[in-house]
């Protein structure tokens, strides 16, 4: 067995076993920590097909500025357990229902796929960080100022709907 594989197999094991910790973790702290080791490992699984821009993108965006919004998103909102509201059993049934339709799905997709079989390959290299960086650019650069605006608008939005008013006595 080579170590390629060796390294795809443990990756998969831990993609795969944080990925159910974070559905199944009862603390919401826990889980948004077992998402950031999946995101690490899913960048691991990137660098396995030799894609390293894509994973440091990866790690940049998923593992550091959407998990810290998630992460103030769960202590803003002071999840008690509390105040949590039970599930009822129509609900969880339905849950499951739709869980174990969803995947038949995916199974009879990936049992009646074929493999393909020629691709074009072209000169160019796409994952070059000075290619991606002229095409971001110069033909992408109104949609990426446009996508930073907008997370900067959202980012305004969601410290101004966390803020308590102040009541007067």
């Amino acid at each position: 067995m080579s170590t390629v594989l060796l390294l795809f197999y443990i990756l998969s094991a831990i993609t795969l076993s944080t990925a159910f910790l974070t559905i199944f973790s009862k603390n919401p702290i826990h889980s948004a920590i077992y998402l950031v080791i999946c995101f690490f490992s899913i960048a691991g699984h990137y660098l396995l097909f030799n894609a390293q821009f894509l994973a440091v993108v990866h790690i940049i965006v998923y593992a550091g500025a959407i998990m810290v919004l998630f992460l103030f998103t769960i202590m803003l909102m002071n999840l008690n357990k509390e105040g949590e509201v039970h599930k009822p059993r129509f609900t969880r049934l339905g849950a499951v229902v739709v869980i174990c339709l969803m995947c038949i799905v995916l199974i009879s997709i990936f049992v009646h796929s074929k493999p393909i079989v020629d691709y074009e390959t072209s000169e160019v290299d796409f994952q070059s960080i000075k290619t991606l960086g002229k095409v971001l650019l110069n033909e992408f650069m109104v949609p990426f100022e446009f996508a930073s605006v907008l997370l900067l608008v959202a980012m305004i939005g969601a410290v101004l709907l966390s803020k308590k008013e102040k009541t007067t006595k």
